[in-house]
């Protein structure tokens, strides 16, 4: 009697063919870089955001802005609004010394350069995202094509069997499904981590926006 093939995972992958063993390499590198990625977007967006709602507290304290302005400059209040906030006093306050400066071109330079300071955050938290999106999209195709090659690879090898049966059929075929499996393992937690992750850059740009609208309006009323 013939022994029992070994139809582990690894097993699997070690007697796969060539062009298999490639395809999951490939899906196991893009399912470690996509964990690296959604490790560090997860923490450096969770920073940004509660550094932000800190800095907003602060602000709508009612302390002076000056002394706002001074502790943001150090870097007290670390990035997100704080750096927004910075740009844009900065800017303001460079335009009133200019002798003749309209105060609407005060209030307009303070917008741009909120502007700037804003794109260079989102900028920041969006870096990694097009890899998770790319990932989640791709990897089950990659997975596919190392399936089809592997299957078509376990029917080519039945042309020397003379009795074809199910035993001799399956480890072909289940070392060919394995590629799908990875694809799938490698695509479905970078599709999660961009949806959510888009999800929350879009409430901070709706939070850096409105900040910028109120922010302006005092700028103005001052002026």
């Amino acid at each position: 009697m013939n022994a029992p093939a070994d139809l582990s995972v690894l097993a699997l992958v070690l007697q796969a063919s060539l062009p298999v063993q490639l395809v999951i390499l490939t899906l196991v590198a893009i399912s470690i870089y996509s964990w690296t990625v959604i490790f560090k977007k997860y923490q450096v967006i969770k920073r940004v955001s509660g550094q932000s709602e800190a800095f907003e507290k602060e602000f709508w304290s009612g302390g002076d802005l000056m002394v706002l302005y001074d502790e943001a400059t150090r870097g007290r209040h670390g990035d997100g609004l704080a750096r927004v906030f910075e740009a844009g006093m900065r800017e303001y306050l460079k335009l009133r010394k200019q002798p003749g400066a309209q105060s609407a071109n005060h209030l307009e330079g303070a917008r741009r350069a909120m502007r700037a300071a804003s794109q260079r955050e989102f900028d920041g938290l969006e870096r990694g995202l097009p890899f998770l999106a790319t990932a989640g999209s791709v990897s089950p195709y990659v997975g596919l094509f190392g399936t089809v090659w592997g299957i078509m690879h376990a029917f080519t090898g039945l042309a020397n069997i003379q009795q074809a049966t199910l035993a001799s059929v399956a480890p072909g075929i289940a070392e060919a499904l394995v590629a799908t499996a990875i694809g799938l393992f490698a695509a479905i937690p970078a599709v999660v981590a961009y949806n959510r992750f888009t999800t929350d850059v879009d409430r901070l740009s709706i939070r850096f926006e409105t900040f910028m609208e109120e922010f302006s309006n005092i700028l103005q009323r001052q002026a």
